[in-house]
């Protein structure tokens, strides 16, 4: 599939039929300037890379759940360029993400599975609204523990499995529930990046 959009419209939605693991691979490597995801609905996500501001603080999430991932032991952290497929089909490829190492299959591909714990960051391209469905979805999904941190307003929303959330506001750290109870972030690196 070929097409031309201009990033000043990214991250656009175009309709796709299905794909199997392999042709979205293939689709992703005649493309490797964009990212992807799909919905359930076979919607096709097309994104930018990140812009530098959102680069930085996402490296400081990925070397902070790196660091305690290494010390707990009990499963494995992923980056933004890790896929998931969600139970609904949807192909997602959250911020930062953290697995159970009892979960992971050995063979290499696709996570068929939700992450048990995910953080999503908005990024100055990104639409809100749009987000947060991408969060519940996660959650309808399976996942444990979800954090959408908005840079914008120094806030992080908490989701989790039971359809409740949380906001709060004004916090230089955060801690973690569930399978990642012993993680604390610190959100002043993420909040000021430079």
């Amino acid at each position: 599939m070929s097409f031309d959009i201009d990033w000043d419209y990214l991250p656009a939605t175009l309709n796709c039929h299905p794909m199997t693991d392999e042709e979205f691979i293939a689709f992703c490597q005649e493309h490797p300037d964009l990212n992807f995801e799909m919905t359930a609905d076979g919607e096709l996500i097309v994104m930018s890379p990140s812009p530098c501001l959102t680069g930085a603080q996402g490296s400081h999430l990925i070397g902070q759940l790196g660091n305690w991932t290494e010390k707990d032991g009990r499963g494995l952290g992923f980056d933004p360029s890790t896929g998931y497929v969600l139970p609904n089909g949807a192909r997602r490829s959250p911020k930062v993400s953290w697995v159970l190492k009892t979960r992971i299959p050995e063979e290499d591909g696709f996570l068929h599975l939700a992450p048990d714990f995910l953080i999503e960051l908005k990024s100055s391209r990104d639409r809100l609204p749009k987000l947060k469905e991408k969060m519940r979805e996660y959650m309808d999904n399976g996942s444990q523990l979800g954090w959408l941190i908005n840079p914008d307003d120094h806030s992080v929303i908490i989701y989790r499995p039971n359809g409740e959330t949380e906001t709060r506001t004004g916090i230089d750290s955060i801690t973690g529930e569930g399978p990642v109870a012993t993680f604390t972030l610190d959100l002043k690196r993420i909040w000021k990046p430079f």
